[in-house]
């Protein structure tokens, strides 16, 4: 897997990011679009630029023109894929999502009105998987979030940070102790100077990117911000009050630190949390899953869950297992009775790294303070 987010990076191509990236192509004096990409780009008004370049092995997805610009540039050699009709979503966006967007409204609509509740019932009506149109859009969108979070990371809010990830369990309830310790992990981490990423949703995964989100605050309105989401517990019954509680937390405190979530409509039952600033939703589980651990460079700290997080853990023990020493990052299970006892990952993780160069980078300790102390010192 390249640490980019993009599904198909290839260096032989050009990323049209812009009308203005556009304008500086031609002034610059470019005769010719083979190897452009253009993605959701309004070129309504660049008609004459159009007809001027040769566009010969140019690609424009999702793509605005003047009336009768796109024939000229397909029967010229150029492909273009058209805007996708009847999806709630657009396939060639050139961003990543922000809470504010899923969850428009969210403070006097029901969540099921929201864009991501909609997203979720498009891809989950009869046959719809099946589809080669759903298909075809699924993957495109897909696409588009890896090339945004791949911009994100590289010339983005997020450039040159060093990510750790922070995996655990979805069910761990607002106002426990593992919603706390979770909180702590975020925001001793984003204090430290990490930039912390989750899978983005509910539980541990919200929790951690809450304790980070606030990170820049007294400790006191992080505790007020715990105790203001604990009287809506979990997003059952009602996503919409679980929902609307976090909305309040974020009005209060709208300038936090930057997190990131990599949440996935393939678990849409569990909504995305609001506390990533930044949001890389995907449809396709495996991709999302293989792109989170990858680019968490600093390291993976896996706090209790179930079956989700012993996944994480072997999945991201596989890629170290047969890692260059070089790019193995360590991995640290917090709660000895818990990973030694209720789900014993941890004898196997041990064994399955013994005599390997992973062995002196996997860890197992009792508390979030442990953690921090085992990713500061790399």
């Amino acid at each position: 897997m390249n640490p980019s987010g993009a599904l198909n990076p290839s260096p032989r191509t050009l990323d049209v990011e812009s009308i203005v990236h556009f304008d500086k192509l031609v002034t610059s004096g470019a005769g010719s679009m083979h190897g452009w990409h253009a993605q959701s780009l309004d070129l309504r008004g660049r008609s004459r630029e159009l007809k001027m370049l040769d566009p010969q092995g140019a690609i424009f997805l999702g793509c605005t023109f003047d009336d009768g610009i796109e024939e000229s540039l397909r029967s010229r050699g150029a492909l273009i894929f058209p805007k996708m009709r009847g999806v709630p979503f657009n396939p060639y966006r050139g961003t990543l999502y922000t809470a504010r967007e899923l969850y428009e409204d969210i403070s006097t609509a029901e969540y099921e009105a929201t864009l991501d509740a909609r997203i979720y019932q498009w891809s989950i009506l009869p046959g719809k998987r099946a589809s080669l149109d759903a298909t075809l859009a699924a993957a495109l969108h897909d696409h588009a979030i890896g090339d945004a979070l791949d911009e994100l990371l590289q010339d983005g809010d997020l450039a040159g940070t060093r990510l750790v990830g922070v995996m655990g369990g979805h069910a761990a309830q607002r106002g426990t102790k593992e919603f706390a310790d979770a909180a702590r992990l975020g925001r001793l981490l984003a204090q430290a100077g990490f930039t912390v990423a989750t899978g983005g949703g509910p539980g541990a995964m919200e929790a951690a990117n809450m304790g980070a989100y606030l990170s820049g605050l007294p400790d006191a309105d992080s505790i007020a911000a715990l105790q203001t989401l604990a009287s809506i517990p979990g997003f059952r019954p009602s996503v919409t009050a679980w929902a609307r509680q976090a909305a309040a937390v974020v009005e209060r405190y709208p300038e936090g630190t930057p997190t990131l979530g990599i949440p996935t409509w393939f678990y849409g039952h569990e909504p995305p949390n609001l506390f990533a600033t930044h949001i890389a939703k995907y449809f396709a589980n495996a991709i999302r899953e293989a792109i989170l651990l990858e680019l968490c460079n600093g390291g993976i700290v896996f706090l209790p869950g179930s079956a989700g997080t012993v996944q994480e853990i072997f999945q991201d023990a596989c890629e170290n297992y047969y890692g260059a020493p070089e790019t193995i990052t360590p991995m640290v299970l917090v709660g000895r009775d818990h990973w030694e006892r209720t789900y014993p990952a941890w004898p196997m993780l041990r064994s399955l790294a013994a005599g390997r160069p992973m062995a002196n980078r996997i860890f197992l300790v009792d508390t979030v303070e442990d953690a921090l102390a085992v990713v500061a010192a790399g």
